[in-house]
């Protein structure tokens, strides 16, 4: 039994000064090292009910894992870990566990939770930087199963798939694996170093993966079929951006976060060298108020502009982002004009943006998702001087799939509809999962069906459910 520490205050994650990095892209927060890796570990109760458990996507054991590290036993903690996850580093850095297993730790009745995001961190990266064991492959068992989408909800199927003998092969469009982890997250919250190892680590256990390849253009999933997959997975996430439809919106210096996130992060236009052009204007609006959103604005930020913008038609309290993420875009001097909406894009005389006019709002009743309306305040119009404009308002699946395979049913958002918690999609042994069917959400809960698609793809082909 590990000695407690019964400080009522998560161990400090150390961090770049925020005058530092907000001019460069390395990772922003620096981990913890070993000894506050075990000091924070000793802090878990492991309770006999292990609420922390059911709130986690992947059902990972995390007071097992936990008291692996107050044990100084790094190895099993991995062990652990990798039971349950695919991408344990990953997860560290971007699952939202405040707002998860986090939110139900007991210790938060008298302080601060277990810092169980910050210790699966430690716990793959020090898995990354000191073993040398190389994953074991499973025996095959005769199966193949095809899964469109190298993101986390079909690179976690296609693993689950793999430790149980399936030939998986991992279908992705893009000319690199690892979906809106590459794309999408930033190099400073998520060094793609890190997702690159996490997907070796895949490829090691069996998983194969097929990249500029477009399911419903090079490929239908029909035809996959014929090629003897016994199952289908779609992962394909949603990658079609959304925009306010108001006027001047095509003006030059107008981007979707889409867009001007994975010229940055996939195609590296942050460096002098690449071949990727993004404006790096002087004044930027992003709009939105989510994880994607920050994400752009603090990139922006890291280009060279001097003055950025959120706005965001609710208040900070509505804020759909990480708390983590809304205070680093502050720390890093992002203005946030909260309670404000654009309703038109100024242009100059050339079609390039000149400004963002916006309006005044106020908070009503609360609509449909629970989060209090927001209505426009008469004669408020104010003008925000910007050069470059970012929409981040969120996005929806490409209709590409559904359009290329008869019987596939999608909602009126255009995200797949399935039969059951377990992905079955209207088509037999067609599943689905990840934002494809939720529409855009987080990487864990991503992963969480990938998870829940793979067992139930292993009870449909064999019969039995994963252990």
């Amino acid at each position: 039994m590990p000695k407690r520490n019964m400080s009522l205050n998560q161990t400090p994650m150390p961090a770049q000064d925020p005058e530092i990095r907000k001019s460069n892209f390395s990772e922003v927060a620096l981990g913890y090292t070993r000894e506050m890796a075990i000091q924070e570990a000793q802090r878990c109760l492991d309770c006999k009910h292990k609420p922390c458990v059911a709130q986690c996507p992947v059902m990972i054991d995390i007071p097992a894992f936990i008291q692996k590290v107050a044990q100084d036993d790094m190895d099993g903690a991995y062990r652990i870990l990798s039971e349950s996850t695919a991408l344990p580093a990953v997860c560290g850095r971007v699952c939202p566990q405040e707002t998860q297993c986090e939110e139900v730790c007991v210790r938060r009745a008298k302080g601060d939770s277990v810092g169980i995001g910050r210790l699966e961190r430690f716990v793959a990266d020090w898995h990354r930087e000191h073993s040398r064991t190389e994953p074991q492959k499973a025996a095959p068992n005769g199966h193949k199963v095809a899964v469109i989408g190298a993101g986390p909800a079909g690179l976690t199927c296609a693993g689950d798939l793999a430790k149980l003998g399936y030939e998986a092969t991992v279908f992705e469009a893009l000319h690199m694996a690892g979906g809106v982890l590459v794309y999408g997250i930033p190099e400073f919250r998520l060094p793609k170093a890190i997702v690159d190892f996490e997907i070796d680590a895949l490829k090691a256990l069996g998983v194969r993966i097929e990249t500029n390849v477009v399911i419903g253009k090079t490929l239908t999933i029909d035809e996959l079929f014929a090629q003897g997959f016994e199952a289908v997975f779609i992962g394909s996430g949603a990658g079609l951006p959304s925009f306010m439809h108001i006027p001047g919106e095509s003006l030059k210096g107008v981007y979707s976060a889409n867009e001007y996130l994975t010229r940055i992060n996939l195609m590296k236009a942050y460096d002098e060298n690449s071949r990727t052009p993004v404006r790096r204007g002087r004044a930027v609006a992003v709009v939105g108020g989510g994880n994607v959103a920050m994400d752009a604005a603090r990139c922006a930020k890291r280009l060279g502009a001097e003055i950025v913008y959120i706005v965001y038609r609710r208040g900070r309290a509505e804020l759909p982002a990480r708390l983590e993420e809304v205070e680093h875009a502050g720390e890093e001097g992002i203005i946030f004009k909260l309670l404000s909406n654009p309703v038109e894009v100024l242009g100059d005389e050339k079609g390039w943006v000149r400004g963002l006019k916006c309006i005044e709002m106020e908070l009503g009743e609360p609509d449909s998702s629970g989060r209090r309306r927001p209505i426009p305040k008469a004669d408020t119009e104010f003008v925000l001087e910007v050069d470059t404009m970012i929409m981040a308002i969120g996005t929806s699946p490409n209709p590409l799939l559904r359009k290329t395979t008869a019987g596939l049913e999608a909602n009126k958002w255009g995200c797949l509809v399935t039969r059951n918690d377990n992905g079955l999609t209207s088509r037999d042994r067609v599943y689905a999962g990840g934002d494809a069917v939720t529409g855009a959400a987080t990487v864990i809960l991503a992963m969480g069906a990938g998870k829940k698609a793979a067992a139930a793809i292993h009870r449909d082909i064999v019969g039995k459910y994963i252990a």
